[in-house]
């Protein structure tokens, strides 16, 4: 009974833990990804469950009891299982590599998503330790939180002022570097309204382990107006206030910027806004 309640746990604790992170997607990539991991695992376990289940049968008939095994000291060779030991790793490698050369070109973080909808444009800038996101056609900006509409493609334009970041969304999928004095690309989309998680998956200082950030998926309507409540502020991303978010600092706050000086994004992806890194962290 105590075996039983035990499994029954340990099944309990792997189903809840399936329903967040990478195995839980919520966007096209996120699900295209999950089917290549499902399909290389299943590819490795064709191997593994066989090789495991003979080496039990072998086991088992080559006991000590077993007066009809047959004993042969003097065997050495055989051409036939020569030929399966050598093809059968030949072919789990060409169909992993089939899985991996296919899905990384289908999956190119650069590639754009097909669709009728125009994707919207999110600007990305890794600070230590804090994610800035600014939004083009709106003329918005917003420190530790994206908002995202659900069900629209959406094109990152990514980079650093300092260190190397990753920028990573588990349930949208497609983790990618940022870096200073250049951009990256990326196109991710969310079909399900909600709250994920995001976060630097590089190492990138003392404030690393709390550089995250809430990335929320709302109904187009509501992305449109939230966009529409921010400009009506006051607070103004400019070349000025975009150094003080430059200092180092533990991503707390979350404010939002009512309206952006053209071309910020442009000036601080070319490296002329150079971040400083530092041990210390200024809260």
């Amino acid at each position: 009974m105590k075996l039983m309640h035990g499994a029954l746990l340990a099944s309990t604790v792997l189903l809840t833990s399936c329903r967040e992170g990478v195995l839980d997607p919520h966007g096209p990539i996120g699900r295209a990804e999950l089917l290549m991991l499902y399909d290389a695992t299943a590819i490795m376990l064709a191997v593994v469950v066989p090789v495991i289940l003979l080496t039990l049968i072998f086991a088992w008939w080559f006991r000590a009891g077993n007066h009809r095994a047959r004993y042969r000291p003097d065997w050495e060779y055989s051409g036939r299982i020569e030929m399966i030991i050598w093809s059968i790793p030949a072919l789990v490698i060409l169909f992993l590599g089939g899985v991996a050369w296919i899905g990384s070109h289908e999956l190119d973080p650069p590639k754009p998503l097909t669709g009728s909808t125009p994707a919207v444009e999110v600007q990305v800038v890794s600070l230590d330790w804090q994610w800035l996101f600014i939004y083009p056609a709106r003329g918005v900006a917003s420190l530790n939180h994206l908002v995202v509409p659900a069900g629209v493609p959406i094109h990152f334009s990514l980079t650093s002022v300092s260190v190397m970041n990753s920028f990573f969304i588990p349930e949208l999928g497609s983790q990618i570097y940022t870096m200073a004095g250049m951009t990256t690309q990326l196109n991710l989309q969310a079909d399900t309204v909600g709250t994920y998680r995001g976060l630097s998956a590089q190492f990138s200082g003392d404030g690393f382990s709390d550089m995250r950030f809430d990335a929320s998926v709302v109904a187009p309507a509501d992305f449109g107006a939230w966009a529409d409540e921010v400009h009506r502020g006051n607070t103004v991303l400019d070349r000025n206030s975009f150094a003080q978010l430059m200092q180092p600092t533990i991503a707390a706050a979350t404010p939002t910027y009512a309206s952006v000086e053209s071309g910020l994004f442009e000036l601080i992806s070319s490296g002329a806004m150079t971040g400083r890194t530092t041990a210390q962290v200024q809260p």
